[in-house]
């Protein structure tokens, strides 16, 4: 299985500016061992199961809960598959050789 999950999580009352809150959640994600790739309005990331991916979000609001961060915002978009892992980059893989036939 594989389950591509794009979510962004951030605290809402420690004013404008995240980006030092939302970089020990990153972080987090990174050291899980996790696929994933930053974008500029969240991160996806691809697990072998939908329980690891929902674990992912839960540990994001913990480490934001240990930051002193009292509310949270979240917003997730799953694509579970079931087959081989990888899609991360096969997707968008496919995509551009799409975009390329188009352009010949």
């Amino acid at each position: 299985m594989s389950v591509l999950m794009d979510f962004s999580i951030f605290p809402m009352d420690q004013g404008e500016s995240v980006s030092a809150q939302v970089s020990e959640v990153v972080r987090m994600v990174r050291e899980s061992g996790h696929a994933y790739r930053l974008t500029p309005m969240g991160t996806v990331v691809e697990t072998d199961s939908l329980a690891e991916a929902l674990a992912l979000v839960e540990r994001a609001a913990s480490v934001l809960d240990g930051l002193g961060c009292r509310r949270v915002y979240s917003a997730l978009k799953l694509d579970i598959r079931s087959g081989p892992s990888g899609r991360l980059t096969r997707k968008v893989e496919s995509v551009e050789e799409h975009i390329g036939a188009v352009q010949r």
